[in-house]
């Protein structure tokens, strides 16, 4: 029996999708709900998995074209995946490539698993290298490989072994071979699709940016006094992200205004706190949304955050997860940022940009002390919000973080 593999039904708002990658070629076998092929849009890559098990028997899209939701992809030969029967040519062929790859003692078998687990950005890695996941090692979460596990073994495999008498004339031999090269790749359509948002923000918000710098000497305090009581009881690290988030919705509690949007000639001013988080992935900048974070607790925002962004890294996560936020944090100290000035992520009025700790000498007091600082930027537009309110709000967070007691009794 012969079942179409068809293209699932796409997200709301988004009309089409790209086929990305092949993993089945036809005539191979495929299990029950493995992973055919990816499908990217706007915001996410949607794997299509395979209804039944069987052998591919027909590809009708190939790799780069653009296809809609309902859109027939292949033809699936219903049937066991072990049934060799229905790949004679295959069979002939296979004997000699099993002998090449014999199951190893140290979990080949469990590598082999893994790759089905492949996150997109990593299948591309290897199909464009083309590379065997079962020969890489993987250090991610169940021996899953990592982009940064390929790019290892392709570094620790660029230059092949030369005995010491061939050295010189090999090195030699290659000396000229250095020539300028270009390539020119096309964005996907993620990047596409932020490069898109950015020139709207752009074009629509009065943007303007304002600054204040925080002392995180009482936050880091805390940290250090309960982090390890903390990861026993709830399962996660206490990081910065929790504390920021809360007195963020503090502050938008007060300043309302920051957590509206425009639409129109129209103000909305929106009674819950739906925060974004912005995250960096190997297909870029993604936005998880922590919804309703007034009513979170510390270590359900560090769970929350810990996996939206597993997700995005993976490029598992769902166009539900990245839609409908009220306002964003964005954090560039993990990269080293000192200071910056985020742009804002349409419709929203007011982002927050988080920035490197660095130790620096203060007057506290009437005495000068080294306290660990941060710098903290909010851009807002300034259509809807006048700049004693963007100040006011840096000055409200600011207070929270400094004294995190005003976290907890909402002061």
């Amino acid at each position: 029996m012969s079942i179409e593999i068809k293209v699932p039904p796409l997200p709301e708002s988004v009309s089409d999708a790209t086929l990305v990658a092949w993993h089945k070629k036809v005539g191979e076998n495929v299990s029950r709900d493995e992973n055919l092929v990816d499908l990217e849009t706007d915001k996410v890559v949607l794997e299509v998995p395979a209804p039944s098990s069987g052998t591919l028997e027909e590809i009708k899209i190939d790799d780069g074209a653009t296809v809609t939701a309902g859109q027939v992809l292949a033809i699936l030969a219903e049937g066991s995946a072990q049934d060799d029967s229905a790949a004679p040519e295959k069979v002939a062929e296979a004997p000699a490539e099993a002998e090449a790859e014999p199951a190893s003692a140290d979990g080949g078998g469990e590598r082999g698993a893994a790759a089905h687990k492949l996150s997109p950005a990593v299948r591309r890695l290897l199909d464009e290298h083309d590379l065997d996941a079962t020969i890489i090692a993987g250090s991610g979460k169940d021996g899953r490989i990592t982009k940064a596990d390929v790019m290892s073994y392709l570094k620790s495999h660029t230059v092949e072994d030369v005995s010491p008498g061939d050295a010189e004339p090999a090195l030699a031999a290659a000396a000229p071979a250095a020539e300028r090269t270009e390539q020119r790749v096309p964005m996907t359509r993620l990047r596409a699709k932020i490069a898109e948002r950015m020139v709207e923000a752009q074009h629509t918000a009065a943007m303007l940016t304002t600054f204040n710098e925080i002392d995180l000497t009482e936050v880091m305090e805390l940290r250090k006094r309960y982090k390890e009581a903390f990861e026993k009881e709830h399962g996660t690290k206490l990081g910065f992200m929790s504390f920021f988030s809360k007195a963020t919705v503090e502050a938008l509690k007060k300043f309302p205004v920051i957590n509206a949007s425009v639409e129109g000639n129209d103000i909305v001013y929106h009674d819950y706190y739906d925060v974004g988080i912005a995250v960096s992935s190997e297909r870029g900048l993604m936005v998880p949304v922590l919804r309703d974070v007034d009513k979170m607790s510390f270590a359900e925002v560090e769970l929350a955050i810990a996996e939206l962004g597993r997700k995005a890294r993976e490029g598992t996560i769902s166009m539900d997860e990245l839609t409908g936020g009220t306002f964003t944090i964005t954090n560039g100290g993990i990269f080293g940022s000192l200071l910056s000035t985020p742009i804002l992520n349409p419709p929203q009025s007011g982002i927050l940009g988080m920035h490197a700790i660095q130790e620096r000498p203060m007057v506290v007091e009437g005495e000068v002390a080294v306290r660990p600082m941060m710098y903290v930027a909010l851009t807002y537009d300034h259509r809807i919000i006048d700049g004693r309110e963007a100040v006011q709000f840096l000055v409200s967070l600011k207070q929270s973080l400094e004294d995190p007691g005003r976290i907890l009794l909402q002061v």
